[in-house]
């Protein structure tokens, strides 16, 4: 049995709280509360296969248990060339977070939730998803061997719904407000002994760090100027700016990248208050974008990433659904990269920042690619392809057409 050593520390008031999965919010500020580790010296193991090991000494696991993997991480960073030309920009690279076991970032998270879940003894986990999450946590408790309750968002595609029932979870489509739900579904965990590890679960947040990592390494030993990362709850972003904050805690970077939060204009409530100057959001009413994946109208972690923002340089702004569609089909007709459209923010953010700020010519930049395009196919529309239809006797006049 994992021993509770542990403890939650909130941002806002400092104040510290002993290990609780069911209860991770704090009880003065009511905001999510992050994973506070005493001071040690931490390394990097990079003889390591698994990303987990490799990156272990800044993550909160005790011990790693390589039979619960399915083979997260270590996902690829891709140099964007063709765009480079296209947009005449400095380096932009792709951190392929498709590659991951079902297809996006999630995966990170929820095996760092899920190997706790199973040290703490447990044998129930679930949560609160648009889609990708729903598969990620049903796939892992499956491979766990744990009972797992997905309640999803009435309207969620299809796609996602089959990719998920797949693993044959206690699989709930749920009508009303998605963030009365996420707070309904840890009423009932704590009542039930359910582990929903949401979006904002410490643990999961904690998962997100080794992406940062890997692109640290990745980038030889370096950090990135910018970092375009797609945002909804702000789970993602939260670790991902904590990875570099613990790798300048460790003396290994000076600089720390300009991280930019990029969400869909129809459904942002943090690109709202940023402009405004706000240091908390207000809920979004009556959200609209395709961007699914990150239309969340009242995230739980949005204070928490103004905070960080703010503090940190950072910056959020929105894209418009036709802007997203647009670069949504050129990262795949450019660079055979096919996502869905909340990934498709960042390099349609990047494409709105650079009209407005001048990069330099040395300039890292990277876009996180989150969630595969495969799993959104229902938001395509076949008639903005070059799609030419014959028959067999009249194929070589027709590649005859195109070639010349």
């Amino acid at each position: 049995m994992e021993q509770k050593m542990e403890k939650l520390e909130c941002l806002f008031c400092r104040k510290r709280y002993p290990l609780d999965v069911f209860s991770s919010f704090c009880p003065s500020c009511a905001e999510p509360l992050l994973l506070f580790y005493p001071t040690k010296k931490r390394y990097f193991y990079l003889d390591r296969v698994l990303a987990l090991e490799r990156f272990k000494d800044f993550l909160p696991l005790s011990q790693i248990n390589p039979k619960l993997s399915l083979g997260e991480g270590n996902t690829p960073l891709l140099l964007l060339d063709r765009l480079m030309k296209k947009f005449n920009f400095p380096s932009i690279f792709a951190k392929n977070e498709i590659s991951n076991p079902t297809g996006s970032f999630k995966d990170r998270g929820t095996i760092v939730a899920v190997q706790k879940a199973k040290a703490l003894g447990m044998n129930k986990i679930g949560t609160v998803s648009t889609g990708n999450m729903a598969g990620s946590t049903a796939a892992y408790a499956a491979k766990a061997s744990l009972k797992s309750f997905i309640f999803v968002k009435e309207g969620t595609p299809q796609e996602k719904i089959l990719s998920t029932g797949i693993y044959n979870p206690f699989l709930v489509k749920v009508r009303g407000d998605y963030g009365q739900l996420f707070f309904e579904s840890l009423s009932l965990g704590k009542k039930f002994g359910i582990y929903f590890m949401n979006s904002v679960d410490p643990f999961r947040i904690e998962g997100y760090k080794v992406t940062g990592f890997e692109i640290f390494v990745q980038l030889g030993h370096k950090p990135p100027d910018y970092i375009f990362v797609p945002l909804s709850s702000g789970g993602h972003l939260i670790g991902l700016m904590r990875a570099f904050l613990d790798l300048k805690k460790e003396g290994l970077i000076h600089n720390f990248p300009r991280f930019v939060g990029v969400q869909a204009k129809g459904c942002s409530p943090l690109a709202r208050a940023y402009e405004r100057g706000k240091s908390r959001f207000k809920k979004f009413i009556n959200p609209q974008t395709i961007a699914h994946a990150i239309s969340n109208p009242n995230p739980p972690g949005g204070n928490i990433v103004l905070k960080m923002i703010r503090e940190n340089n950072g910056l959020i702004l929105s894209v418009s659904d036709r802007e997203l569609l647009k670069s949504q089909k050129i990262l795949a007709e450019y660079e055979g990269i096919f996502c869905d459209p909340a990934s498709a923010t960042t390099l349609a953010g990047l494409i709105k920042l650079s009209k407005i700020l001048t990069f330099q010519k040395q300039d890292k930049i990277i876009l996180i690619i989150t969630g595969s395009g495969l799993k959104t196919m229902s938001d395509l529309e076949s008639s903005s392809m070059n799609i030419i239809k014959t028959s067999i006797p009249n194929l070589e006049e027709t590649i005859k057409d195109v070639l010349f």
